[in-house]
């Protein structure tokens, strides 16, 4: 690859500065906002993909993918540009990039005091390297010993990705090593840099294969670096600053689009395995499913259903029931509404060669084409070679849709479960239909999961348009969490995985992928053990799915019930979750309305406390709860570091309270784990319930813990009816609440607006055990008030 070197300046216009560097390289610095700018450099001024699927600012793109060169949907601020010395200097009130010869970028931001303080800069030695006669780019920054790297999704190992090298290269990575494995299913080339109490982000918006260095490269001809290297495409990257971790998170989202808005129910237990639909009597052990849910008391909302659903003779075809196994499958879609539960059906993308669709959609042109020749591609597919659909060709997007619609929508399935689309075609030449404009594969291929998810979602918002839909994917590019629920693929059953799945879904919600679990008890491998059961179950219930999935070794289920000595544990685990689902449901709706992560590393709102960035299983859910999780064989209490929030914490069980910036044992006996709740947080929890039904969700009470001393906190709850769009037409519940604590009493003053009338009429309010502080309620000194009267 050329190093670009000279420089000279072209122009300045529409909120960007162009160079022509080399005479030939056009390097276009785009103001977008006062704390983001993005960089972008052609080739003879024409770029590799004129496309992007995942910058939307707007909320979503154009099917066809958004013009690269659209600045519309940003602010695009007033800015001084300064020619000083051979350099240009471009500044807005909060940050400050140089570009110097050759060829490099210095950026700066101003701190508290006003002064302006060095982020990074690029390395001075060969900063931005292209291929000027094909593919291949490489863009080198300085790196700094006191870095922390956070993001780039689900990213096996340590949460900071410090001293590690990444690829981007979706695989279906069946089994993997949750500490090792990479690459995995994603593709989300996005880091957050902290230093010095400051952080920045960096995505570089390029769909192609790529590799980040975060320090395991030395060369001794430069100084420390770390490197971002694509095989194809341009040098395309927004950077923008935090200052706060959450602050950069949260303008990621607000770059590549919000979290789609799910159901309630979405958020209730999900059963699935592989081995109720791979049986010869799947519809059977289906309805098994639903009587053994019932007998042991264990509530559930959905069930994944498996991809054996469409086998013939042990292999899969996508949009093909087998009748053998699901005689009738309207029966069995109406036998789960009846009992309160939704399907997610499994599809896949790929169609094998002898799939009953194959030669329909071979010619009507709905795959991928081969590199040399218009027939379609072939890949590696499950147990055969099979054909990819070409998701940006407008009639295979057309046909998907048709086919969700027939195949799954009218025979009573609820929603898609978009698996196996990681779109392994390996000849990057292969060619895509590119919506009437050809693309090469190599420069799409993480963007084809993101376009199935769209199909699907379209499918379904069409066939019920009144009902918010629910997908789930596995695979995606940026951008994806504005379809679908995700989780972190196929994992194998191990103490191992248990703990360090914590961190993988931590790095996906820092890097916008706020809806996320994983597979409780683990996918592959041996069955878990029971304690290793019992300690996933209570790991999953607090994370944002919560789905009991298996396709173990031996044959086996993984089972609410597969082990009867902790069934009980499991069932009374299983209902705290349901007690906790309208915490969880504000939570779900913070994160599409305001951008909020859900999962939080303990750093994420306690950045002053610096003992909060040491690597641990600790893991806040919200704001306001601490979740200690047990990762150890045999532990039967846990060292619990409490970050410092100037209120301090509350323990969940015992009501015991502690200060912050310290590290306390709580016990933690096989049926429960340590969570801790922030003092000035109040948890709203409902009963018990089956099922998630607005209907007879009759009981709320506001858990309110109040803190030591004089403090005033607030905040809001949000209801309505778990699953249509009425809450845009007002009818909707939103509960703002005041808490002020003095040494003498505790006033709660709480007002609602909006049309959703709820099943309860009335909130209960209770205290911490052994509170003496009189509590008042709007004034009163009352510990129920009702819903009427706060209007």
């Amino acid at each position: 690859m050329k190093t670009l070197k000279t420089w000279i300046f072209k122009q300045d216009k529409d909120n960007c500065i162009e160079l022509l560097v080399d005479g030939r390289f056009n390097f276009c610095l785009y103001v977008l906002e006062e704390q983001m700018f993005r960089v972008l450099i052609k080739r003879n001024n024409i770029l590799s993909l004129d496309r992007t699927w995942s910058i939307a600012p707007n909320q979503d793109t154009p099917l066809e993918g958004r013009d690269r060169l659209s600045t519309e949907g940003f602010s695009l601020p007033k800015y001084e540009l300064l020619e000083k010395d051979n350099k240009l200097i471009i500044t807005t009130r909060q940050l400050r990039v140089t570009i110097e010869q050759p060829l490099s970028l210095k950026w700066e931001y101003k701190n508290e005091c006003g002064d302006w303080q060095l982020l990074v800069e690029d390395r001075s030695t060969s900063a931005y390297l292209i291929n000027p006669h094909g593919d291949g780019i490489a863009h080198y920054q300085r790196r700094y010993k006191d870095e922390h790297y956070y993001g780039l999704g689900e990213k096996a190992g340590d949460l900071n990705r410090a001293g590690r090298r990444f690829e981007m290269r979706n695989l279906d990575s069946m089994g993997y090593n949750a500490k090792d494995t990479d690459p995995l299913y994603k593709h989300i080339p996005f880091t957050i840099t902290h230093r010095n109490e400051v952080s920045f982000g960096l995505f570089y918006d390029n769909l192609s294969s790529c590799w980040i260095d975060l320090g395991t490269e030395h060369d001794n001809y430069h100084l420390s670096y770390r490197r971002y290297q694509a095989e194809a495409g341009d040098i395309d990257f927004y950077f923008f600053l935090g200052p706060k971790i959450i602050d950069v998170t949260k303008s990621f989202i607000k770059l590549t689009g919000k979290t789609f808005f799910g159901p309630k129910w979405s958020l209730g237990y999900s059963g699935s395995t592989m081995f109720y639909t791979d049986a010869p009597n799947a519809q059977e052990q289906m309805q098994n499913f639903i009587d053994l849910c019932k007998e042991h008391g264990i509530p559930c909302d959905s069930f994944q259903l498996s991809s054996g659903y469409t086998s013939i003779n042990g292999k899969r075809y996508v949009f093909n029931w087998n009748y053998d196994k699901f005689p009738d499958p309207k029966a069995f879609t109406k036998s789960y509404h009846e009992a309160g539960l939704k399907i997610a059906a499994n599809i896949k993308p790929c169609l094998l060669q002898d799939h009953p669709k194959y030669k329909e959609a071979a010619e009507n042109g709905l795959f991928i084409k081969d590199s040399e020749s218009d027939n379609p591609e072939r890949s590696m597919f499950w147990d055969d070679e099979g054909s990819n659909l070409d998701l940006t060709n407008p009639a295979t997007f057309n046909w998907w849709k048709n086919n969700v619609t027939k195949q799954l929508l009218e025979v009573g399935i609820d929603s898609t479960w978009n698996d196996n689309n990681e779109f392994e075609v390996w000849d990057g030449e292969a060619r895509c239909n590119g919506f009437g404009k050809e693309i090469a594969i190599k420069h799409i291929r993480p963007v084809m999961p993101l376009l199935m998810c769209r199909a699907s979602m379209e499918a379904q918002q069409s066939y019920n348009p009144d009902i918010r839909p629910y997908l789930i994917s596995r695979s995606g590019c940026a951008g994806i969490q504005r379809y679908v629920q995700t989780w972190s693929g196929d994992n194998r059953t191990s103490w191992q995985t248990l703990r360090y799945n914590i961190r993988m879904g931590l790095g996906m919600s820092l890097s916008g992928l706020y809806n996320v679990g994983h597979d409780v008890g683990g996918f592959s491998g041996d069955k878990p053990e029971p304690e290793l059961f019992v300690r996933w179950v209570q790991n999953g219930i607090m994370h944002p799915r919560f789905t009991i999935h298996s396709w173990n070794d031996d044959h086996t289920v993984n089972e609410p019930w597969m082990y009867p000595e902790v069934t009980p544990i499991i069932r009374d685990t299983i209902c705290f979750r349901y007690q906790l689902l309208p915490y969880f449901y504000n939570l779900l709706w913070q994160a599409h309305h305001n951008d909020e992560p859900m999962l939080r590393p303990t750093f994420l709102d306690h950045e002053h406390d610096v003992n909060t960035f040491k690597e641990t299983d600790d893991f806040m859910i919200g704001k306001d709860l601490l979740v200690a999780s047990i990762v150890e064989l045999g532990q039967r209490e846990r060292e619990v570091y409490l970050p410092e929030n100037n209120t301090g914490w509350y323990c969940y069980h015992s009501h015991q309270w502690f200060s912050g910036k310290q590290s306390i044992t709580l016990p933690a006996p096989l049926e429960s784990f340590p969570l801790l709740v922030r003092a000035g947080a109040i948890i709203p929890i409902s009963k018990r319930m089956a099922y998630v039904n607005h209907q007879l969700d009759d009981y709320r009470e506001f858990k309110v813990f109040p803190a030591k001393g004089v403090h005033s906190t607030k905040g809001s709850f949000f209801e309505d009816d778990g699953e249509t769009y009425d809450y845009q037409k007002g009818k909707g519940l939103w509960i703002d609440w005041n808490l002020t604590s003095e040494n003498q009493r505790i006033d709660l003053h709480i007002q609602a607006r909006g049309e959703y009338q709820p099943a309860w009429d009335e909130i209960n309010i209770s205290l911490p055990k052994g509170e003496l502080r009189s509590l008042f309620i709007n004034g009163h000194p009352i510990n129920k008030i009702s819903l009427k009267s706060i209007k």
